[in-house]
């Protein structure tokens, strides 16, 4: 498949993605000891909700537009304000015309003593993030591909952190580069956080993602330390485009599977297609 951000900035599954991001960063803020994040495909940072490219797909009506409307329960606003404070602050007037990408808003999310380390190859995506983060000296732009960046980044200086590996999907051996990668990473950084998102496509091929990054990250313990989160707003058909994705969390925060749980149930009828979405968490043994 090809996902090229722009047509699909702001659908359910950024919604989905991104809600786990925030809840993470949050989570690291319990500590006062500094964190570092690493993006290994940033994007261009800030996507134009008005442009001919997102205008195309239409899929943030279906995404963010439908949780900026949803009524959520107390307990779940509080859990996922943090991430909608973010949209709404860079649509000051109420509108939505713009979507921060994961960069911005991991960055967004740092204090003084954190650090962004942001990834991209592409030049024009590299330039519009370059802009988006204003040569912020607490996030740096990285002329890179993600897959080199991966291992050469961990560890970092802080020990602490999040490293978010969300390829494009482009290539047909994107499953195996993300299974490589990680491995190569986590191998250099075991206690490390991690989120890898891939596409719901077939069921062999994410499956199989999730036994091998499991069965690294399991490696030496009887605790399993990978947490398995999908989303689906509609069945999969052969038709159908994206309509299922997920998120592998390896060295998840404590807190967020119970948290997740509470927030996908609130989410199923307002991101549904036609329909009642379905959600899937699971602590993966390999």
């Amino acid at each position: 498949m090809n996902y090229r951000h722009a047509f699909h900035a702001g659908n359910f599954a950024d919604v989905i993605k991104h809600i786990v991001l925030a809840r993470i960063l949050t989570y690291l803020h319990e500590k006062p000891a500094a964190f570092r994040v690493i993006d290994t495909h940033a994007g261009a940072g800030l996507y134009d909700l008005t442009g001919s490219e997102a205008e195309r797909g239409g899929e943030w009506r279906t995404g963010i537009a439908r949780l900026m409307q949803a009524r959520l329960s107390e307990p779940v606003m509080a859990l996922v304000a943090p991430y909608l404070d973010i949209v709404r602050a860079f649509n000051p007037q109420r509108d939505l015309t713009a979507y921060p990408g994961s960069p911005l808003i991991a960055r967004a999310l740092l204090r003084p003593q954190d650090r962004l380390v942001a990834c991209e190859l592409e030049p024009n995506a590299r330039k519009q993030l370059i802009s988006a983060l204003r040569r912020d000296e607490q996030a740096r732009v990285v002329d890179l591909d993600g897959w080199t960046g991966l291992p050469a980044f961990v560890p970092p200086n802080e020990r602490r952190g999040l490293v978010l590996i969300d390829p494009p999907f482009e290539s047909r051996d994107e499953f195996k580069r993300l299974a490589d990668g990680f491995s190569a990473a986590h191998a250099k950084w075991p206690t490390g956080i991690y989120m890898l998102w891939y596409p719901v496509k077939e069921r062999r091929a994410t499956d199989t993602l999730a036994e091998h990054v499991a069965r690294v990250a399991n490696a030496g313990s009887s605790d399993a330390r990978c947490l398995r989160v999908e989303f689906s707003v509609a069945p999969q058909t052969p038709d159908s485009g994206l309509v299922s994705a997920g998120l592998l969390i390896v060295n998840p925060p404590w807190t967020l599977a119970g948290e997740l749980k509470a927030i996908l149930h609130e989410l199923e009828k307002p991101l549904g297609l036609g329909g009642a979405g379905r959600f899937r968490i699971e602590a993966v043994r390999a």
